[in-house]
C-alpha cells in the first residue's frame, strides 16, 4: 500500500514540475518574463516524514522572483537546476543529499545555503516536503 502511495506522489511532483517548467518557457518563448510567486512563511516544513505542513498555515505574504531583476535572475537560474536534480532523482527513484547537489554544480551554488533556499522554494512551490523530494540532510563529517 505504502508502495502505490509513493509512486502516485511521485508521478504527481513529476507532473507538478513539468506544468512548472512549461509555464517558464512557455513564456520566454513568447518573450514575456515569467513570474513565479512564492508564499512566504513564518515556519517552514521541518518533518522530513510529512507533507508540507506550510499548508496548515497562512502564509505571510507572497514574494514575486522575475528575471526584470538581476538578483532574481540568478534565484531563479538555481532553482530550476535544483529542480532539474529532484527531477531526475524522482524519475530514478533515487535520494541525494543537500550536499551532494551542492557539489554537482559548485559555480553554481556558491555554498550550501544556495541550496537549502531552492530546496525550501521548491517545496512551497511542489507543496510537499523535502522528503517527498528525495532530498535528503546528512549531517557535517
Amino acid at each position: 500500500m505504502e508502495g502505490n502511495r509513493g509512486s502516485s506522489q511521485r508521478c504527481d511532483l513529476l507532473r507538478k514540475i513539468r506544468e512548472f517548467t512549461r509555464a517558464i518557457v512557455q513564456d520566454l518563448s513568447i518573450g514575456r518574463s515569467p513570474i513565479v510567486l512564492i508564499d512566504r512563511f513564518r515556519v517552514h516544513c521541518t518533518n522530513p516524514h510529512a507533507n508540507c505542513c506550510c499548508s496548515s498555515v497562512l502564509p505571510i505574504g507572497k514574494e514575486i522572483l522575475t528575471l526584470q531583476r538581476e538578483n532574481h535572475v540568478h534565484r531563479l537560474g538555481v532553482l530550476l537546476r535544483v529542480l532539474l536534480i529532484v527531477q531526475q532523482l524522482l524519475q530514478e527513484n533515487r535520494h541525494g543529499s543537500k550536499r551532494d547537489i551542492c557539489y554537482m554544480h559548485p559555480s553554481v551554488f556558491s555554498e550550501q545555503s544556495v541550496v537549502d533556499w531552492a530546496i525550501n522554494d521548491i517545496c512551497i512551490l511542489m507543496q510537499c516536503s523535502r522528503h517527498n523530494l528525495n532530498v535528503v540532510s546528512v549531517g557535517n563529517g
